[in-house]
């Protein structure tokens, strides 16, 4: 889907955009409607499952989109006759009865949003006997046990759907699924993505998404839970607000990151229900910006169909439940195509981001954010949110030590050597005479106060990490002090810089891809960097004995850049106790990064007193068990 750079400016573009994106996926509809084959990869689900997920998807998208004024009329025909027969059990393409913890329970929140946005083109226009069908293939969700997490809000969601066309609903779930939520409920507008330690993307396109159109769907019958959901995610929005940076992008991190642009439905389910948190046009501008940032991505087939990946079609990030129509959650974005052109979102102009602060800590997701170049670069760094359920990666896509919208992350392309590693941000170890890395994966102690992040982590039984990270925009400080009942080696990484990389409608050839246009090196004593034409990434070693290399890391690792190098120090670590500090810079721009790399931050580190100092002040760092811990037991 090529498309010029300004070419989402209005209501009316983003509309041409969900009309593409929409038939792209029903053009793969199947001879009874109630499925779409959009390719031949399948998640654990399976592929039914996942034909049933390709089709309902796209609800999210086409319901607002009608709302709002567009009139679709095929359609909606193309999905009453889909959703006919997959909720006949008679069918040949029957969507089958749902089971406990079953991906289909997922897929009933779009029909039930639908219901709500669209009833006269999804419910009146069935016969009698075609609404039983429906309204019985959706009851079942009641029987259903659920994962405690954002899945608590699809019997919600479908519920609602059921009591807006006159049907027979369950309240008592519904209460019951919202007193579970609750308890989800962290404070600040933050909730875990169930009782566990993810702070992620979930939050926003999930609990705070479908929290807003309940304040919406139930503001007269239940007013106060609908002014709690809207208080809760106007706060949330004020931490939520430093993860894009001012070009667009928002940070890489956490699983289902293939949704792409649902990382700003949340302001678009702001825009929807009325909660001015920002002011219109700031909503406006995160939305369309984020969106235009992700279309210069190659993230669409020649059919228009969204791709499983993240900047690039890469299989290797995907989740266990991603499957070939799960990118379409994307299509969240377009709930405030829902609002009549006549509203303050369209009609106020794109306006930039509100003056935000170099640094904030945020205590809730453990991460300290830092901008710099205006907001143009969003780093995070954090003390690492184990996911207890294991999605891929789980350790690559939350417990690296910085995260970065523009170098973003890498997870491995395999398990023998650094360069299958790709171990950028992590202290990658590995025992004398192996070769296969452990990095942090689990945080037996963490704090985060005073502007610095401490954790605790075991990579082997015998063997403890302490780890600090103090920022200094756009560097910042890695301390680890490691007590190991065993030799290892250890290599810490900057962040991934792009070999090869051009930015949009340059001339590529094999020429100019060469070694004269990879990247920039500086090697030295003290540490290594790399630059190329985005910016620059490098890591000076301040402790312990390491030297300086350049891991050219397994080509479509990094979830932005298919090739990437990856500054790395590298050093042996014996028995007993040994400290390691570093100071590692990540900054957008190839001149500017150099001449930042040319004065770094004076940092020194005191081993015997547990004391780092740095301009312009001094933190003391001190290993000691009598100070206020947050245990992993209290998840």
């Amino acid at each position: 889907m090529e498309r010029r750079e300004g070419s989402m400016q209005t209501k009316r573009d983003m509309q041409q955009l969900a009309v593409e994106m929409i038939g792209a996926v029903l053009k793969f509809q199947s001879r009874e409607g109630a499925e779409c084959r959009l390719g031949w990869t399948s998640a654990r689900y399976g592929e039914r499952v996942g034909r049933m997920e390709s089709f309902l998807r796209p609800l999210f998208g086409l319901a607002p989109l009608t709302a709002g004024g567009s009139r679709q009329d095929q359609f909606w025909e193309q999905y009453r006759q889909g959703i006919i027969h997959g909720t006949d059990p008679r069918s040949p393409e029957y969507w089958g009865d749902l089971k406990e913890r079953d991906q289909r329970q997922v897929e009933l929140a779009s029909l039930g949003i639908a219901m709500i946005l669209q009833k006269d083109k999804i419910w009146d226009p069935l016969s009698e006997k075609e609404k039983d069908q429906l309204s019985a293939w959706l009851c079942q969700v009641n029987s259903c046990e659920l994962a405690k997490n954002n899945w608590l809000f699809f019997p919600v969601m479908v519920n609602l759907g059921l009591k807006h066309v006159g049907r027979p609903y369950d309240k008592a779930v519904m209460e019951k699924a919202l007193t579970r939520i609750e308890e989800c409920y962290l404070g600040d507008g933050w909730y875990s993505d169930g009782k566990a330690r993810q702070r992620d993307y979930y939050i926003a396109f999930a609990m705070h998404f479908y929290g807003l159109l309940y304040s919406v769907f139930q503001k007269e019958d239940d007013r106060e839970r609908a002014g709690r959901f809207r208080e809760r995610a106007a706060r949330f929005g004020k931490d939520f607000i430093y993860w894009f940076a001012s070009r667009g992008e928002a940070l890489p991190f956490g699983r289902s990151l293939t949704y792409r642009f649902a990382m700003c439905a949340y302001w678009s389910a702001m825009a929807y229900a009325g909660v001015e948190a920002v002011s219109w046009g700031t909503m406006r501008g995160i939305i369309f910006r984020n969106i235009r940032w992700w279309l210069q991505k190659p993230i669409f087939t020649e059919d228009n169909l969204l791709t499983i990946g993240y900047g690039y079609p890469n299989l290797k990030m995907a989740e266990f439940y991603n499957g070939p129509g799960s990118p379409a959650w994307a299509m969240k974005a377009f709930l405030v195509l829902a609002l009549p052109d006549g509203h303050p979102f369209w009609t106020a102009g794109e306006e930039e981001l509100p003056q935000l602060r170099e640094t904030v800590v945020q205590k809730h997701p453990y991460m300290i954010l830092m901008r710099s170049q205006g907001g143009s670069h969003v780093q995070a760094l954090t003390s690492g949110q184990y996911a207890a359920f294991e999605p891929t990666w789980m350790a690559e896509k939350y417990e690296k030590f910085a995260y970065s919208t523009l170098f973003g992350f890498s997870v491995p392309g395999g398990d023998w050597g650094l360069e299958q590693a790709a171990a950028d941000s992590m202290l990658a170890l590995c025992e004398e005479g192996d070769n296969s890395y452990r990095v942090r994966r689990k945080c037996e102690k963490l704090r985060i106060n005073g502007g610095r992040i401490y954790s605790q982590w075991r990579p082997w039984p015998d063997v403890t990490v302490s780890t600090w990270l103090i920022p200094c925009s756009p560097w910042h400080i890695r301390v680890h002090h490691i007590v190991s009942g065993r030799r290892l080696t250890g290599a810490e990484g900057a962040y991934s810089v792009p070999w090869g990389y051009f930015p949009k409608g340059a001339e590529q050839t094999p020429e100019a891809a060469g070694a004269g246009e990879r990247v920039r090196i500086l090697a030295g004593e003290r540490g290594i960097a790399a630059f190329c034409r985005i910016g620059g990434s490098g890591i000076i070693n301040l402790s312990g004995e390491r030297e300086g290399l350049l891991v050219e890391a397994h080509p479509n690792t990094n979830l932005l850049y298919p090739n990437t190098v990856i500054p790395t120090l590298k050093g042996e670590i014996l028995e007993g106790g040994t400290w390691l500090c570093s100071l590692v810079l990540g900054e957008a721009g190839s001149s500017e990064s150099e001449k930042i790399w040319e004065q770094p931050p004076a940092v020194s580190l005191d081993e015997e007193k547990g004391e780092l100092s740095f301009r312009p002040e001094s933190v003391r760092l001190a290993l000691r068990e009598d100070e206020e811990w947050e245990s992993a037991e209290n998840f």
